[in-house]
C-alpha cells in the first residue's frame, strides 16, 4: 500500500500532480489546446456554474483517457438500495437494531450496501438516505459513483482503502470519509468490514458556524485531509465495471481502462477524511446541558436558516463537571429525526442494549432518553468531575426530515430489537408530595372590597 500522503484543510483550493509526472498540471489556464503529457482535461462540477464564489465547487482533472469513453449503462440487478419510502406502513415507534451481520458469502462494498431508512427524493434533489455496509472482499475492477448526492462513510469494523480519481484514502474505524457527488471510487478491505453511510441529496456537507464559540473549536479545518494525486495506467481485459447510482437505482457500464487515471488535478471539489479524535469538544462547565448541536462535526444545510437536511454529530470522550445536574442525555421529544450508531465502547445512556455495529432510530416527536439503569445510577451518583464516554464513540445522523424505515430495516435484516421498549418499563414514579403542609394564615379581605362575578 505504501505511505499515503494528504493535504490538509477543509474546502481549500488544492493543486496536486503525481510525482511520476512533474509538470502535469497546466500553467496559467484550465483547458489548454494540448495538455502536458498528452492528457485530457475534464471538469467535475459540484455546484451550478453560477453559484456564489463562496459555495462554488469544481475541480479540473487531467487524465489519460476521459470518463466519457464507456459502453451504455444497463440496470444492475443485485442492488439492495432503495428510495421507496412507502414500501411499508409508517411506524412512529422507537427502533433499535442489533449489530448488523457480516455474511460469510463473498460480497464487496457495493453488494454489501443496504438501505435502512430515509426521506425525500433524489430526483428533486432534496433528501437523505441512511445505509449500512457489510463486506468481506475488495472491489476488483469495479468502481462506484453517486449521481444522487454525497456519501459520508463511517467505518465501524475494519479499515478500508478507498481509491478515488483524486488519490488514495485509508479510513479506519473512528475516522470518517466524504465522497462527494460524481466522484468515482473503489473500496478495498482487509477482512470483515462494517459501517454506516449517510447520503444527502442536493447539498454538500460543510462545517457548522461557530457563533459565540468564536474562531476555534469543534472540527477544525486543518484536521481534514484530502489525498494527493495518484494514477494507474491500466488496460482491463474483459472490461472495467463502472457502477452509477442514479435516481436511487444502480446501473453498470463497461470500459476497457481504469477510471483512476487522473495524473494531476486542481480545485476545491475533492474527497476528504477526518479523524474523530481531533474533535475539540465544547461542554458545559456549570450546570445543566448545552444542546447536543455543540457536537456537530459536519452539516448539510436546508434552505431554512438553522435547520439542516442532515447533521453528523458525535459523542466523544470528555469531562463531565456540571453541578446539580442529571448528566446523561435527558428525556426528549424532538422535531428532528435521530439515527444513532456506535463505533466502539458503551453509550452512556444505554450501556447494555445499544451495541457497536448496531443502530437506533427515534423519529420526529417520538420520546426517547436514558434507560432505567442509567436513570437510577445518574440520579444517585456523587457529582464529581468524571470522564464521560471514555473508550467510546457514538454518533448521530440527525435530520429535519421525517424518515421512513425500509422493509429491509424492519423485516429482512432480522436484526430489529423488538424488546427495545422494555428498557424504559421499569421507570417508576418518584413523586413525593409534601406530607406536612405549611400553616397558612388567611388575610381577610378589606370591608370595601368588591366580590367578582364569574361570567
Amino acid at each position: 500500500m505504501g505511505e499515503l500522503k494528504y493535504m490538509s484543510g477543509f474546502g481549500n483550493e488544492f493543486a496536486s500532480e503525481d510525482h511520476r509526472c512533474p509538470g502535469a498540471l497546466p500553467e496559467g489556464q484550465n483547458n489548454p489546446q494540448v495538455c502536458p503529457y498528452g492528457l485530457y482535461a475534464e471538469q467535475l462540477s459540484g455546484s451550478a456554474f453560477t453559484c456564489p464564489r463562496s459555495s462554488n465547487k469544481r475541480s479540473w482533472l487531467y487524465r489519460i483517457l476521459p470518463s466519457v469513453r464507456h459502453k451504455p449503462f444497463q440496470p444492475y440487478k443485485q442492488s439492495n438500495l432503495t428510495h421507496n419510502w412507502d414500501e411499508v406502513e409508517p411506524d412512529p415507534n422507537q427502533f433499535r437494531w442489533k449489530p448488523f451481520i457480516i455474511e460469510e458469502k463473498k460480497q464487496d462494498f457495493v453488494d454489501g450496501l443496504r438501505t435502512i431508512c430515509g426521506a425525500g427524493d433524489a430526483k428533486s434533489r432534496n433528501g437523505i438516505a441512511i445505509h449500512i455496509y457489510t463486506c468481506n472482499t475488495s472491489m476488483i475492477d469495479r468502481c462506484l459513483y453517486n449521481s444522487d448526492g454525497d456519501f459520508l462513510i463511517v467505518p465501524q469494523q475494519g479499515k478500508i482503502l478507498i481509491l478515488t480519481e483524486f488519490g488514495k484514502i485509508l479510513v479506519e474505524p473512528n475516522e470518517i470519509c466524504v465522497i462527494q457527488q460524481g466522484m468515482r471510487f473503489s473500496v478495498e478491505v482487509f477482512g470483515n468490514s462494517r459501517g454506516y453511510v449517510l447520503e444527502v441529496f442536493g447539498v454538500h456537507f460543510e462545517l457548522p458556524d461557530l457563533g459565540p464559540i468564536g474562531a476555534n473549536g469543534l472540527a477544525n479545518p486543518r484536521d481534514f485531509l484530502t489525498p494527493v494525486a495518484w494514477f494507474e495506467d491500466r488496460t482491463v481485459e474483459g472490461g472495467y465495471t463502472v457502477i452509477n447510482k442514479y435516481q436511487g437505482r444502480l446501473f453498470t457500464s463497461l470500459q476497457d481502462f481504469s477510471p483512476f487515471n487522473v495524473v494531476a488535478w486542481h480545485g476545491n471539489y475533492a474527497p476528504y477524511k477526518y479523524n474523530l479524535d481531533d474533535f475539540m469538544v465544547i461542554n458545559c462547565v456549570a450546570f445543566d446541558h448545552a444542546d447536543p448541536s455543540i457536537f456537530t462535526v459536519l452539516t448539510a444545510k436546508s434552505l431554512r436558516p438553522g435547520v439542516a437536511i442532515a447533521d453528523f454529530v458525535i459523542f466523544p470522550p470528555r469531562w463531565g463537571v456540571a453541578n446539580h445536574t442529571f448528566r446523561p442525555p435527558y428525556y426528549h421529544r424532538n422535531c428532528m429525526s435521530e439515527f444513532m450508531g456506535l463505533i466502539k465502547g458503551h453509550y452512556e445512556a444505554k450501556e447494555e442494549g445499544f451495541q457497536p455495529g448496531g443502530g437506533s432510530l427515534h423519529s420526529a416527536m417520538t420520546p426517547h432518553g436514558p434507560d432505567y439503569e442509567c436513570f437510577e445510577k445518574a440520579s444517585n451518583a456523587k457529582l464529581e468531575p468524571e470522564r464521560v464516554a471514555e473508550g467510546t464513540m457514538a454518533f448521530m445522523f440527525e435530520s429535519s426530515l421525517s424518515m421512513a424505515v425500509t422493509r429491509w430495516g424492519l423485516e429482512t435484516c432480522n436484526r430489529l430489537d423488538k424488546e427495545y421498549y422494555r428498557c424504559w418499563e421499569p421507570l417508576r414514579s418518584h413523586f413525593t408530595p409534601h406530607t406536612g403542609e405549611q400553616e397558612v394564615t388567611a388575610v381577610p379581605a378589606p370591608a370595601s372590597s368588591m366580590s367578582l362575578e364569574v361570567i
